[in-house]
């Protein structure tokens, strides 16, 4: 599901999204919902309403590559006012690199504002990735190949090409399908369990328990009158010492060359007040990726 991509755009690069989130207009992620068990449809009646919500099976069976662009919150300013002196010491001549008292003060400044980065992501079955984005005057990269990962930093000043960490890894590996994991989600090896009914914002929607191979376990919230999945559980972070329970709101949806798609995602952590949001602003179907955007430069 595309808001578990969302989960995995958050943690790249060291770029800590969810460690400066933006108070403002935040779901309640986690004010527990009172559960409802009693429903009259079964799991397997509620994917296949959800997959024709979505634009059908055979329209996503169709689906073999996924372009998408927008812009994605980054936490505060902080995060880019420090990248921002890295790169300005890595271009200041040797002996140079202080900063002066106007340059701090400007550095001061933009911690308090909320940043945006532009970003565009490249999807290919059966499992590749290419995520790139615009940070600090610098374009860094993050490369999925169905079996391993590097990302290249510049923004850090890290312009080699480096692997993927064991928690990056497992995160790409998890996400195993490219958008719809409930298509074909049988034939994936996902068994789907309904759980009951719990309301988001403010609609009813069919709590779903996915567990898939590897006995990973996710939860999806289906909207009971529309059948879109509003509400998505993301990959657990690891912040302030502790592993945090993760949500993505899913809105805004749109057919796309016969799919559906949300165009708005925002993303959630327990025990943290504000939230961040990635703004999908185009969207292509079946666009011609060639491999070389997947391969790890020599």
């Amino acid at each position: 599901m595309l808001g578990e991509r969302s989960v995995i755009l958050s943690i790249l690069f060291g770029l800590s999204v969810s460690s400066g989130l933006a108070a403002a207009e935040s779901p309640p992620a986690s004010t527990p919902a009172k559960t409802v068990t009693r429903v009259n449809l079964t799991a397997a009646q509620i994917v296949d309403k959800h997959v024709v919500a979505r634009g059908g099976l055979s329209a996503w069976r169709a689906v073999q590559t996924l372009s998408l662009s927008g812009k994605m919150d980054a936490g505060s300013g902080d995060s880019q006012a420090r990248a921002m002196r890295v790169a300005r010491r890595a271009r200041a001549p040797v002996g140079n690199a202080v900063l002066t008292p106007a340059v701090a003060t400007a550095d001061k400044a933009e911690t308090d504002k909320q940043v945006q980065l532009p970003f565009a992501l490249q999807i290919k079955r059966p499992n590749q990735s290419r995520l790139e984005i615009e940070f600090a005057g610098k374009t860094a990269i993050q490369v999925y190949d169905g079996t391993q990962g590097w990302k290249v930093r510049p923004f850090l000043n890290r312009d080699t090409v480096e692997p993927f960490t064991a928690q990056e890894a497992k995160a790409a590996a998890d996400t195993d399908d490219m958008i719809e994991a409930l298509v074909d989600y049988a034939a994936k090896g996902t068994r789907v369990e309904l759980e009951g009914v719990e309301p988001v914002a403010g609609h009813d929607c069919y709590k779903l328990k996915l567990t898939m191979k590897g006995d990973r376990i996710r939860h999806v919230w289906i909207d009971t009158q529309s059948f879109l999945d509003v509400k998505v559980e993301g990959t657990p972070r690891r912040m302030d010492g502790r592993m945090r329970a993760v949500w993505v709101y899913q809105r805004d949806f749109r057919p796309v060359q016969g799919v559906q798609m949300p165009f708005l995602l925002e993303t959630a952590v327990d025990g943290y007040p504000g939230s961040h949001k990635m703004v999908i602003e185009k969207v292509a179907v079946n666009p011609r990726l060639d491999d070389a955007l997947f391969t790890k430069p020599k």
